[in-house]
């Protein structure tokens, strides 16, 4: 407590792994782990005693209340009340949510109790505590959670300035979970401690299937009999160490659950580590490999989720994901059933100018915008500079810029056309930014003419336009996030009546954004439909192992093992 109190940084022994733990209110000590960390903007979560401690930091609702107080303890995302970013100045800068958890293990309660002065009692749990304690994942970027002793002195040493451990051992390697409250039900943006290996029933049962998932965010998924056990969250397969964690993932629940799969399922992508796990588990075990479309799978898990059999519509929106035919998708209205799909139409596709980098960095999306409007002139212009030069003559060329239906890459564009962000530093951070910039300035009518749709494309290119005169980015904002939502809707709506549906699932990342998701789901419900979303599984690609077991179990096996 005194080191907390002096601006240290404390590595603490929890359930699953080490926290990081400091004073959030201390913007110092904040901004020096942010450099240690190499987190320079990510939003960090807190701890506090007890849910009268968040006075003044975040609202907090009955059904949130419910779900911070649960045993399960999940981080809940809650909506940041104006002071917050005064008193937490670097904890979660620029978005429009603060993740919030109470103490859920004898060490934490040990240390309020330390910091409270050691009172008799048990009244002291419910009065107000003034301090909050920042909470993150005790592991160098991007690598898994550490749970051994040796192992924190050895890779936190350059992080934290003191231990704070015990002789309990770690068994699993489990991250904290990460929720928050749709409107009308909870939702995942991770699933791990508390509520894994939680079974998922299925609507029907089948062969063992094991699913790997993708390459970010992954988790696999096993199947018994009508019953699917995710794993907890084991994160980006970016490196070997991430990659040991999903080994450790499939022994576990192959021990835990002793069963064998029959077949073994992946995602389209052959170079996603989980791909390439998938291929070389398959054929050592002589087993059958099969593929699932990423957008297949992101329907499939709310299908799963919710038992649904029989043909639905799915709105799929996310960052990207390789198509059936070689492009890459993220923004697609999809027929479904089981094992089968159909792509039925996409958002209009926009160039990404230098490959991969145009997901990093929200100006090239912008530039790639302007281009497409006739007014490449204007790139240099906006984005002085040999960069803004080069990426023009790319995009004049055709050099080097892949097409993407993404709806990740839109939010992108129009992040870089209000000037809100020009390069992220995490994944979703421009998206993350324009939801709570929308959120902040409230409800706004839909741009008319907005989104235009032609030959089952979804052009949103007049918004952008707009977008690229607006000249108050929280105005923008909210005009962009109704408008998408409005043309989205008119989307879904078209193609169910055509194809006399009533009921639409909704998957992909960009669900979890709760100024579209919410608008959007009304629309569509106001039509008539009978809407669907992830709440057992993550939106994101957290649930894609679980869409891809289920769609495994409708597909005929009649192929070997590829190579």
């Amino acid at each position: 407590a005194a080191r907390l109190r002096a601006g240290q940084i404390l590595a603490v022994k929890g359930l699953g792994g080490f926290h990081l733990i400091c004073d959030a209110a201390q913007a110092d000590t904040v901004a020096r782990l942010r450099a240690r960390k190499h987190r320079p903007h990510k939003p960090f979560a807190v701890m506090v005693l007890n849910e009268a401690s968040l006075g003044g930091l975040a609202h907090c609702r009955e059904a949130e209340r419910q779900l911070l107080q649960s045993s399960q303890r999940p981080v809940v995302l809650l909506e940041k009340q104006p002071d917050c970013d005064r008193r937490l100045a670097r904890v979660a800068p620029a978005v429009g949510r603060l993740g919030v958890m109470l103490p859920y293990t004898p060490v934490h309660y040990l240390l309020f109790h330390e910091i409270t002065g050691r009172p008799v009692g048990s009244d002291w749990l419910v009065r107000p505590q003034p301090l909050v304690l920042l909470c993150t994942s005790a592991n160098p970027g991007g690598e898994p959670l550490v749970i051994d002793n040796d192992e924190a002195l050895a890779r936190l040493g350059g992080i934290a300035d003191a231990l704070l451990v015990h002789d309990r051992d770690i068994l699993v390697r489990v991250d904290d979970s990460v929720q928050l409250w749709t409107g009308g039900a909870p939702a995942f943006v991770r699933r791990a401690r508390g509520y894994t290996p939680r079974r998922i029933r299925l609507p029907r049962g089948g062969p063992a299937v094991l699913a790997l998932g993708g390459q970010l965010k992954n988790t696999v998924c096993l199947t018994r009999g009508d019953e699917a056990y995710l794993s907890q969250h084991i994160g980006d397969l970016d490196n070997r160490a991430t990659y040991s964690a999903l080994e450790e993932a499939v022994t576990h629940l192959l021990g835990i659950l002793e069963i064998f799969p029959s077949r073994v399922v992946r995602d389209l992508h052959p170079d996603f580590q989980a791909s390439r796990f998938a291929e070389a588990f398959a054929a050592r075990h002589g087993l059958p490999c099969l593929t699932v479309q990423h957008h297949h799978a992101h329907i499939a898990a709310v299908a799963a989720e919710h038992r649904l059999t029989g043909p639905i519509l799915g709105l799929a929106l996310d960052g990207v994901g390789l198509g059936d035919d070689g492009g890459l998708w993220g923004g697609e209205l999809l027929a479904v059933e089981e094992g089968h799909c159909q792509r039925l139409g996409q958002l209009s596709p926009l160039s990404l100018p230098g490959g991969d980098r145009a997901a990093r960095e929200p100006w090239r999306m912008a530039a790639s915008a302007l281009y497409r409007l006739g007014r490449g002139g204007e790139i240099s212009r906006r984005f002085p500079g040999q960069a803004g030069e080069r990426v023009g003559q790319l995009l004049e060329r055709n050099f080097n810029t892949p097409r993407t239906s993404s709806a990740g890459r839109l939010f992108d564009a129009a992040a870089g056309l209000l000037g809100v962000i020009h390069i992220c530093s995490y994944e979703g951070q421009a998206a993350m930014m324009l939801e709570g910039l929308a959120a902040a300035y409230g409800p706004v009518a839909p741009l008319q003419g907005g989104c235009r749709l032609t030959q089952g494309e979804l052009d949103c290119l007049p918004l952008l336009a707009a977008l690229s005169r607006e000249s108050e980015p929280a105005r923008g904002a909210a005009v962009f996030h109704a408008t998408l939502a409005r043309g989205l809707a008119d989307w879904t709506i078209a193609a169910a009546r055509r194809g006399s549906l009533k009921r639409v699932a909704l998957g992909g990342g960009c669900l979890l954004n709760m100024v579209l998701g919410r608008a959007l789901e009304e629309q569509l419900t106001a039509a008539g439909l009978t809407v669907y979303r992830a709440q057992r599984a993550p939106a994101n690609d957290g649930g894609l192992s679980l869409g891809q077991a289920w769609a495994a179990l409708g597909m005929a096996v009649d192929r070997a093992p590829a190579p």
